[in-house]
């Protein structure tokens, strides 16, 4: 069988909902490998975030991470990353612009470094995996450089609210997701970023066509690329959205749907 590229999301993709992978999807994953085929994270993460993963998986592959604005290699750093980080100026004008709406604090990460808006500690269990360095202080007065990303956190109510006035007044210069459920959070980067960029600059790299990339995801965040991979996959626990585009529907994060899609498909040994 010619090689394949297998892309896959972590949360609520590779990952079941304890945050680990499956004994099968790994073995799966490790099969395909054996078999010649590559496999590679995507993932909104930072680095930081996912290097646990990619080392348990002992990937040899670039990775994209915060969708699509850092896509490198760990293994190779010689290999041509791409960083493309917000204009500073696109932050300023986003603090002021949703000063006046309600939300519980604004973060912005330089690769793995994290800023804090305001002293709030509810998400310092997930911003400091890794060991980041963090400040705290007025993102306009402390950031110094163009970040990777922006988050906005806010509660349930006010997330559509605050996504509604970035799309009116922002919608040109930044891309805007959702995180998944349970963490009410606005993710923003660079105009023109989503996982596919990255994908598309590491098959390309990799010497494998379009048509031979095997995508899986679940989020909005996964969209692009599922819509980008000759064959997208969305996990029976996705997003509505995602099943109507993807090729094909596997089972959940949780009944090993990657690892069951792989071994049919890639026919590979149970």
């Amino acid at each position: 069988m010619k090689q394949h590229l297998i892309v896959v999301d972590l949360d609520g993709t590779l990952l079941t909902d304890t945050q680990t992978i499956s004994s099968y999807t790994k073995q799966m994953l490790h099969q395909a490998e054996q078999a010649g085929h590559r496999v590679m994270i995507a993932t909104g993460r930072p680095f930081r975030a996912s290097q646990m993963y990619y080392h348990e998986l002992g990937l040899t592959t670039p990775i994209v991470n915060f969708n699509g604005a850092f896509v490198h290699h760990p293994k190779d750093k010689a290999w041509d990353a791409m960083h493309s980080p917000l204009s500073m100026h696109v932050v300023h004008d986003v603090v002021d612009s949703v000063h006046k709406l309600h939300y519980e604090n604004l973060i912005a990460e330089v690769k793995d470094d994290v800023y804090l808006h305001n002293d709030r500690r509810e998400l310092m269990h997930i911003l400091t995996n890794g060991n980041p360095r963090i400040k705290t202080g007025n993102l306009k007065l402390n950031l110094i450089e163009d970040p990777t990303s922006l988050l906005i956190q806010a509660d349930e109510f006010n997330v559509p609210i605050i996504r509604q006035h970035l799309q009116d007044v922002h919608a040109e210069l930044i891309e805007h997701r959702k995180w998944g459920a349970p963490f009410p959070i606005i993710e923003i980067v660079r105009k023109g970023l989503n996982k596919a960029v990255g994908i598309s600059k590491i098959a390309h790299e990799l010497e494998i066509p379009r048509d031979r990339i095997i995508a899986f995801g679940d989020e909005d965040n996964d969209l692009e690329m599922i819509d980008y991979a000759g064959v997208g996959v969305a996990m029976s626990n996705g997003l509505p959205e995602l099943k109507a585009i993807a090729n094909e529907i596997t089972f959940s994060n949780n009944e090993d749907g990657i690892g069951k899609f792989l071994a049919e498909r890639l026919k590979l040994e149970q």
